[in-house]
């Protein structure tokens, strides 16, 4: 039975890895799954310490996923109007262009957003590349958290055997 568990775990840790790249998938919470999913093995590899941490660590990822390329419109001169429009765009574009609405939507409603309060397509450009920049800057948060997790995933395995 643990050797289903492992190749469950790993399958976990392998999507959570993509799903770090692909809006559609929660990365760190199925490679956090997969370690939840390991300690069901005998012995239980981690501690319960441990997983709280990563518990935190995974929710923490996921929320600045969310938060980020607000935060990027705001740092690359994006006005009030082009960080709302960065929210209203990352809202509806998760509600009604996934799994692409989640990087064009606050793209998109920081640009508009910008052009609506008078700012040139100059300036509303930059703050629609500031909240791109925000994606990929939450995208290697996710990462680093999914593949730090493997590696403990690994390290654990490794260690059972």
């Amino acid at each position: 039975m643990d050797i289903v568990i492992y190749l469950f775990s790993g399958l976990l840790m392998i999507i959570g890895i993509l799903g770090c790249f692909l809006p559609i998938i929660p990365g760190p919470p199925l490679s956090y799954v997969g370690l939840l999913l390991l300690q069901l093995t005998d012995p239980a590899p981690f501690t319960n310490k441990f997983l709280l941490i990563w518990a935190g660590v995974t929710i923490i990822a996921q929320g600045l996923d969310y938060v980020v390329p607000t935060y990027g419109t705001k740092k690359y001169g994006g006005s009030r109007a082009g960080v709302s429009g960065s929210i209203v765009g990352l809202i509806l574009g998760v509600l009604f262009f996934p799994p692409l609405g989640i990087i064009i939507g606050p793209m998109l409603g920081a640009f508009v957003g910008e052009l609506m309060v008078g700012r040139e397509r100059k300036d509303a450009m930059r703050s629609a590349w500031g909240s791109f920049i925000g994606f990929l800057f939450g995208t290697l948060i996710k990462l680093i958290a999914s593949l730090m997790m493997t590696y403990y995933f690994v390290k654990a395995v490794i260690e059972l055997f």
